[in-house]
Protein backbone atom coordinates (compact mmCIF):
# COMPACT_ATOMS: atom_id res chain seq x y z
CA UNK A 1 0.00 0.00 0.00
CA UNK A 2 1.34 3.71 -0.80
CA UNK A 3 1.71 4.91 2.73
CA UNK A 4 0.67 8.59 1.51
CA UNK A 5 -3.34 6.88 0.51
CA UNK A 6 -5.70 6.06 3.33
CA UNK A 7 -8.10 3.86 1.02
CA UNK A 8 -7.26 2.51 -2.46
CA UNK A 9 -10.16 0.75 -4.48
CA UNK A 10 -9.27 -1.21 -7.37
CA UNK A 11 -11.70 -2.52 -9.73
CA UNK A 12 -14.45 -3.24 -7.26
CA UNK A 13 -17.95 -4.67 -7.47
CA UNK A 14 -20.88 -5.50 -5.87
CA UNK A 15 -23.37 -7.73 -7.00
CA UNK A 16 -27.36 -8.90 -5.33
CA UNK A 17 -27.88 -11.53 -7.91
CA UNK A 18 -28.34 -10.04 -11.81
CA UNK A 19 -28.39 -6.82 -10.44
CA UNK A 20 -24.18 -4.26 -10.48
CA UNK A 21 -24.81 -2.09 -7.57
CA UNK A 22 -21.11 -1.66 -8.07
CA UNK A 23 -19.37 -0.95 -11.10
CA UNK A 24 -15.59 -1.78 -10.81
CA UNK A 25 -14.98 1.16 -9.33
CA UNK A 26 -11.66 2.55 -9.05
CA UNK A 27 -9.95 5.29 -6.79
CA UNK A 28 -7.23 6.03 -3.84
CA UNK A 29 -7.84 8.79 -1.18
CA UNK A 30 -4.99 10.67 0.42
CA UNK A 31 -4.52 10.98 3.85
CA UNK A 32 -5.65 14.10 5.47
CA UNK A 33 -7.87 14.82 2.32
CA UNK A 34 -11.47 15.37 2.63
CA UNK A 35 -13.19 13.60 0.03
CA UNK A 36 -16.12 13.65 -1.22
CA UNK A 37 -18.34 10.86 -2.93
CA UNK A 38 -21.61 12.13 -4.97
CA UNK A 39 -24.49 10.57 -6.61
CA UNK A 40 -28.20 9.88 -7.04
CA UNK A 41 -30.18 8.20 -4.77
CA UNK A 42 -29.30 4.28 -5.71
CA UNK A 43 -26.23 5.24 -7.42
CA UNK A 44 -24.27 2.89 -5.34
CA UNK A 45 -22.72 5.25 -2.71
CA UNK A 46 -24.06 3.59 0.63
CA UNK A 47 -22.83 0.26 -0.83
CA UNK A 48 -19.59 1.24 -1.58
CA UNK A 49 -18.86 2.91 1.75
CA UNK A 50 -20.38 -0.53 3.57
CA UNK A 51 -18.05 -2.58 1.47
CA UNK A 52 -14.76 -0.23 2.96
CA UNK A 53 -16.24 -0.42 6.35
CA UNK A 54 -15.79 -3.93 6.38
CA UNK A 55 -19.77 -4.65 6.79
CA UNK A 56 -20.10 -5.64 2.72
CA UNK A 57 -18.04 -8.22 1.10
CA UNK A 58 -16.63 -7.28 -2.24
CA UNK A 59 -17.94 -9.68 -5.48
CA UNK A 60 -15.02 -8.63 -7.13
CA UNK A 61 -11.81 -6.38 -6.76
CA UNK A 62 -9.74 -5.13 -4.24
CA UNK A 63 -8.77 -2.39 -1.93
CA UNK A 64 -7.66 -1.08 1.32
CA UNK A 65 -8.68 1.10 4.01
CA UNK A 66 -5.99 2.19 6.69
CA UNK A 67 -3.76 -0.57 5.95
CA UNK A 68 -6.27 -3.11 5.79
CA UNK A 69 -7.55 -5.51 3.39
CA UNK A 70 -11.02 -4.56 2.96
CA UNK A 71 -11.82 -8.64 2.54
CA UNK A 72 -9.87 -10.42 4.90
CA UNK A 73 -9.36 -7.91 7.63
CA UNK A 74 -12.40 -6.38 8.08
CA UNK A 75 -12.20 -6.21 12.09
CA UNK A 76 -9.08 -4.67 11.94
CA UNK A 77 -10.83 -1.60 9.57
CA UNK A 78 -13.35 -1.32 11.99
CA UNK A 79 -11.09 -0.77 14.61
CA UNK A 80 -9.50 1.79 12.95
CA UNK A 81 -12.31 3.90 11.51
CA UNK A 82 -15.33 6.06 12.60
CA UNK A 83 -18.90 6.30 10.62
CA UNK A 84 -21.63 8.44 10.95
CA UNK A 85 -24.96 7.67 9.12
CA UNK A 86 -27.77 10.42 8.47
CA UNK A 87 -29.64 8.67 10.90
CA UNK A 88 -27.21 9.01 13.60
CA UNK A 89 -26.69 6.10 15.23
CA UNK A 90 -27.83 7.94 18.92
CA UNK A 91 -29.64 6.09 22.23
CA UNK A 92 -32.76 9.09 22.47
CA UNK A 93 -33.81 7.62 25.63
CA UNK A 94 -30.14 8.22 27.25
CA UNK A 95 -28.67 11.66 27.84
CA UNK A 96 -25.45 13.11 25.79
CA UNK A 97 -23.24 12.12 27.93
CA UNK A 98 -24.41 8.36 28.43
CA UNK A 99 -24.41 8.05 24.71
CA UNK A 100 -20.65 9.05 24.64
CA UNK A 101 -19.90 6.58 27.66
CA UNK A 102 -21.75 4.15 25.55
CA UNK A 103 -19.61 4.90 23.01
CA UNK A 104 -16.28 4.58 24.65
CA UNK A 105 -17.32 0.73 26.06
CA UNK A 106 -17.85 -0.32 22.38
CA UNK A 107 -14.75 1.34 21.37
CA UNK A 108 -12.98 -0.31 24.49
CA UNK A 109 -11.16 3.05 25.80
CA UNK A 110 -9.22 2.54 28.54
CA UNK A 111 -11.17 4.08 31.75
CA UNK A 112 -8.38 6.55 32.70
CA UNK A 113 -8.52 7.80 28.86
CA UNK A 114 -12.47 7.17 28.99
CA UNK A 115 -13.01 10.81 30.79
CA UNK A 116 -10.55 12.92 28.97
CA UNK A 117 -11.92 11.91 26.01
CA UNK A 118 -15.74 12.24 26.85
CA UNK A 119 -14.69 15.93 27.95
CA UNK A 120 -13.28 16.83 24.73
CA UNK A 121 -16.68 15.37 22.91
CA UNK A 122 -18.04 17.70 25.15
CA UNK A 123 -16.34 20.68 24.24
CA UNK A 124 -15.94 19.88 20.43
CA UNK A 125 -19.66 19.48 19.74
CA UNK A 126 -20.71 22.70 22.28
CA UNK A 127 -22.37 20.91 24.13
CA UNK A 128 -21.70 21.07 27.62
CA UNK A 129 -24.92 23.05 28.74
CA UNK A 130 -26.75 19.56 27.36
CA UNK A 131 -24.44 16.84 28.63
CA UNK A 132 -27.26 15.34 31.30
CA UNK A 133 -30.02 16.44 28.55
CA UNK A 134 -31.54 13.18 26.74
CA UNK A 135 -30.27 12.93 23.22
CA UNK A 136 -34.20 13.19 22.37
CA UNK A 137 -34.70 16.59 23.20
CA UNK A 138 -31.59 18.11 21.57
CA UNK A 139 -32.23 19.71 18.12
CA UNK A 140 -30.94 18.06 14.69
CA UNK A 141 -28.07 20.16 15.02
CA UNK A 142 -27.07 19.30 18.37
CA UNK A 143 -27.29 15.61 17.79
CA UNK A 144 -25.27 15.76 14.49
CA UNK A 145 -22.41 17.10 16.21
CA UNK A 146 -22.96 14.66 19.31
CA UNK A 147 -22.90 11.79 16.60
CA UNK A 148 -20.05 13.31 15.01
CA UNK A 149 -18.31 13.11 18.10
CA UNK A 150 -18.83 9.66 19.38
CA UNK A 151 -18.10 8.43 15.88
CA UNK A 152 -14.16 9.86 16.53
CA UNK A 153 -13.99 9.22 20.40
CA UNK A 154 -11.62 6.47 19.73
CA UNK A 155 -9.29 9.11 17.59
CA UNK A 156 -9.58 6.79 14.40
CA UNK A 157 -7.35 7.84 11.65
CA UNK A 158 -10.29 7.70 8.85
CA UNK A 159 -14.10 8.89 9.04
CA UNK A 160 -16.76 7.54 6.99
CA UNK A 161 -19.66 10.33 6.69
CA UNK A 162 -22.92 8.78 5.40
CA UNK A 163 -24.88 11.90 4.12
CA UNK A 164 -24.06 13.32 7.38
CA UNK A 165 -25.51 16.94 7.21
CA UNK A 166 -29.50 15.44 5.73
CA UNK A 167 -32.21 16.45 7.61
CA UNK A 168 -30.31 19.90 9.29
CA UNK A 169 -30.54 23.18 8.79
CA UNK A 170 -28.00 24.89 6.75
CA UNK A 171 -26.14 27.23 10.11
CA UNK A 172 -25.56 23.52 11.70
CA UNK A 173 -24.61 22.39 8.45
CA UNK A 174 -21.86 25.31 8.19
CA UNK A 175 -20.71 24.42 11.95
CA UNK A 176 -20.99 21.07 11.12
CA UNK A 177 -17.92 21.54 7.90
CA UNK A 178 -16.27 23.83 10.08
CA UNK A 179 -15.80 20.64 12.75
CA UNK A 180 -14.61 18.33 9.46
CA UNK A 181 -12.07 20.89 8.76
CA UNK A 182 -10.59 20.73 12.17
CA UNK A 183 -10.43 17.38 12.00
CA UNK A 184 -8.65 17.26 8.51
CA UNK A 185 -6.39 19.83 9.53
CA UNK A 186 -5.49 17.61 12.34
CA UNK A 187 -4.44 14.68 9.72
CA UNK A 188 -7.77 12.70 9.83
CA UNK A 189 -9.33 11.50 6.65
CA UNK A 190 -12.76 12.66 5.79
CA UNK A 191 -14.99 10.24 3.06
CA UNK A 192 -18.20 12.12 2.95
CA UNK A 193 -21.22 11.30 1.16
CA UNK A 194 -23.67 14.56 0.42
CA UNK A 195 -26.26 15.13 -2.18
CA UNK A 196 -25.70 19.33 -1.18
CA UNK A 197 -23.81 20.76 -3.87
CA UNK A 198 -22.30 23.66 -1.51
CA UNK A 199 -20.84 20.62 0.16
CA UNK A 200 -19.04 19.16 -2.77
CA UNK A 201 -17.60 22.59 -2.95
CA UNK A 202 -15.87 22.42 0.18
CA UNK A 203 -14.48 18.88 -0.52
CA UNK A 204 -10.60 19.06 -1.84
CA UNK A 205 -11.69 15.77 -4.10
CA UNK A 206 -14.20 14.36 -5.67
CA UNK A 207 -15.94 11.33 -7.33
CA UNK A 208 -19.05 10.95 -9.19
CA UNK A 209 -20.75 7.81 -9.17
CA UNK A 210 -23.48 7.14 -11.52
CA UNK A 211 -25.22 3.72 -12.09
CA UNK A 212 -22.98 2.08 -9.25
CA UNK A 213 -19.92 3.19 -12.57
CA UNK A 214 -17.28 6.01 -11.24
CA UNK A 215 -18.11 8.33 -13.89
CA UNK A 216 -15.76 11.26 -12.85
CA UNK A 217 -13.26 11.92 -10.53
CA UNK A 218 -11.01 15.30 -9.93
CA UNK A 219 -10.67 18.80 -7.93
CA UNK A 220 -14.05 20.50 -7.82
CA UNK A 221 -12.52 23.30 -9.74
CA UNK A 222 -11.04 20.57 -12.47
CA UNK A 223 -14.63 19.14 -12.61
CA UNK A 224 -15.81 22.69 -13.43
CA UNK A 225 -13.09 23.84 -15.85
CA UNK A 226 -12.11 20.79 -17.67
CA UNK A 227 -14.77 17.94 -17.71
CA UNK A 228 -17.58 20.18 -18.99
CA UNK A 229 -18.29 19.76 -22.76
CA UNK A 230 -20.78 22.36 -22.71
CA UNK A 231 -21.00 25.99 -21.92
CA UNK A 232 -23.45 27.36 -19.92
CA UNK A 233 -24.97 30.52 -19.60
CA UNK A 234 -26.50 32.89 -17.26
CA UNK A 235 -29.88 34.40 -18.23
CA UNK A 236 -31.29 37.28 -16.13
CA UNK A 237 -34.72 38.13 -17.15
CA UNK A 238 -38.21 38.89 -16.41
CA UNK A 239 -40.86 36.27 -16.49
CA UNK A 240 -37.91 33.52 -16.15
CA UNK A 241 -40.35 30.50 -15.66
CA UNK A 242 -42.18 31.81 -18.99
CA UNK A 243 -38.64 32.28 -20.29
CA UNK A 244 -37.50 28.85 -19.68
CA UNK A 245 -39.74 26.62 -21.55
CA UNK A 246 -39.13 28.99 -24.74
CA UNK A 247 -35.63 28.59 -24.47
CA UNK A 248 -35.78 25.06 -24.04
CA UNK A 249 -37.18 24.65 -27.83
CA UNK A 250 -34.23 26.41 -29.09
CA UNK A 251 -31.71 24.44 -31.45
CA UNK A 252 -28.65 23.90 -29.66
CA UNK A 253 -29.80 24.19 -25.93
CA UNK A 254 -29.29 20.88 -24.11
CA UNK A 255 -30.71 22.10 -21.09
CA UNK A 256 -32.48 25.68 -19.49
CA UNK A 257 -33.45 25.09 -15.51
CA UNK A 258 -34.06 28.00 -12.89
CA UNK A 259 -30.63 29.03 -10.62
CA UNK A 260 -31.76 31.63 -7.99
CA UNK A 261 -33.28 34.40 -10.15
CA UNK A 262 -32.29 33.51 -13.06
CA UNK A 263 -31.97 30.65 -15.66
CA UNK A 264 -28.47 28.17 -16.68
CA UNK A 265 -28.75 27.22 -20.04
CA UNK A 266 -26.35 24.57 -21.20
CA UNK A 267 -25.86 24.47 -25.32
CA UNK A 268 -23.13 23.38 -27.51
CA UNK A 269 -21.73 26.82 -28.19
CA UNK A 270 -22.54 29.61 -26.24
CA UNK A 271 -21.87 32.68 -28.06
CA UNK A 272 -24.58 31.17 -30.87
CA UNK A 273 -26.60 30.16 -28.14
CA UNK A 274 -26.43 33.88 -26.59
CA UNK A 275 -27.59 35.20 -29.74
CA UNK A 276 -30.10 32.93 -30.43
CA UNK A 277 -31.49 33.22 -26.41
CA UNK A 278 -31.57 37.75 -26.79
CA UNK A 279 -33.46 37.02 -30.23
CA UNK A 280 -35.91 35.02 -28.73
CA UNK A 281 -36.96 36.76 -25.62
CA UNK A 282 -36.97 40.04 -27.67
CA UNK A 283 -39.94 38.82 -30.30
CA UNK A 284 -41.49 37.52 -26.88
CA UNK A 285 -41.23 40.55 -25.60
CA UNK A 286 -39.00 39.53 -22.28
CA UNK A 287 -36.63 42.35 -20.74
CA UNK A 288 -33.82 40.84 -20.72
CA UNK A 289 -31.21 41.97 -17.90
CA UNK A 290 -27.81 40.22 -18.74
CA UNK A 291 -26.95 37.06 -20.89
CA UNK A 292 -23.64 35.96 -20.06
CA UNK A 293 -21.31 32.63 -20.41
CA UNK A 294 -19.92 32.09 -16.87
CA UNK A 295 -18.07 29.04 -15.50
CA UNK A 296 -20.26 26.38 -15.01
CA UNK A 297 -21.65 25.27 -11.24
CA UNK A 298 -20.74 21.71 -9.76
CA UNK A 299 -24.63 21.22 -10.73
CA UNK A 300 -24.45 21.98 -14.15
CA UNK A 301 -21.49 19.39 -14.55
CA UNK A 302 -23.03 16.93 -12.59
CA UNK A 303 -26.32 16.92 -15.07
CA UNK A 304 -24.34 17.36 -18.09
CA UNK A 305 -21.94 14.33 -16.99
CA UNK A 306 -24.83 12.19 -16.08
CA UNK A 307 -26.73 13.42 -19.18
CA UNK A 308 -24.19 11.83 -21.51
CA UNK A 309 -23.79 8.92 -19.86
CA UNK A 310 -27.59 7.97 -20.36
CA UNK A 311 -26.83 8.90 -24.14
CA UNK A 312 -24.21 6.69 -24.46
CA UNK A 313 -26.21 4.14 -22.89
CA UNK A 314 -29.30 4.65 -25.12
CA UNK A 315 -27.79 3.12 -28.42
CA UNK A 316 -26.70 -0.20 -26.44
CA UNK A 317 -30.11 -0.72 -25.26
CA UNK A 318 -31.67 0.05 -28.81
CA UNK A 319 -28.98 -2.41 -30.07
CA UNK A 320 -29.81 -4.83 -27.85
CA UNK A 321 -33.35 -4.57 -28.34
Amino acid sequence: MNNDHAVTVDKLEKRFGSFVAVDRVSFQVRRGEIFGFLGPNGAGKSTTIRMLCGILTPSGGSGTVAGFDIRSQSEQIKANIGYMSQKFSLYQDLTVEENIDFYSGIYRIPPEKSQLRKQWVIEMSGLAEHRRRPTAILSGGWKQRLALGCAILHQPPIVFLDEPTSGVDPISRRQFWDLIYELSAQGVTIFVTTHYMDEAEYCDRLGLIYRGELIALGTPHVLKTELMREDVLEVLCDRAETAMSMLAELPGVKEVAMFGKGLHLVAENGGQAAAEVRKRLAEAGVAVERIEQITPSLEDVFVSLIEARDRAEQPQQEVQR
